[in-house]
């Protein structure tokens, strides 16, 4: 059921109204109860999810959601990377990848 957008002709009162697409347009105004409302066309917000299960995370199982939660504390249980006493985190071992070796150039050869 769509929302409509009212404004009252003579106190200039607007409202929504939630109300069938079949149900006829209110014409009583609830702030001054004159026949002067008006229904306006609005912008038309579209469907409102509200509550469980509108999101794909929302479907998972009980043994997904258990792993999940496992996994979450395990992470905030594991040791922080070792740190120099000045607060700078200590370097990288990693070593580089070596070097591609370069193509040989080819040379032209003329005959005489």
């Amino acid at each position: 059921m769509p929302t409509y957008d009212y404004v009252c002709g003579a106190c200039g009162h607007a409202l929504e109204i939630f109300h069938s697409m079949t149900e006829a347009a209110k014409k009583k105004c609830p702030k001054c109860g004159k026949s002067k409302l008006e229904r306006r066309i609005g912008a038309g917000a579209g469907f409102l999810f509200k509550g469980q299960g509108f999101y794909k995370t929302d479907y998972r199982s009980d043994s997904y959601k258990a792993g999940e939660k496992a996994e979450s504390s395990a992470s905030a249980d594991a040791p922080k990377s070792e740190a120099k006493a000045d607060g700078k985190s200590a370097p990288s071992t990693t070593t580089p990848a070596p070097a591609a070796p370069a193509k040989p150039e080819k040379k032209s050869e003329t005959k005489p």
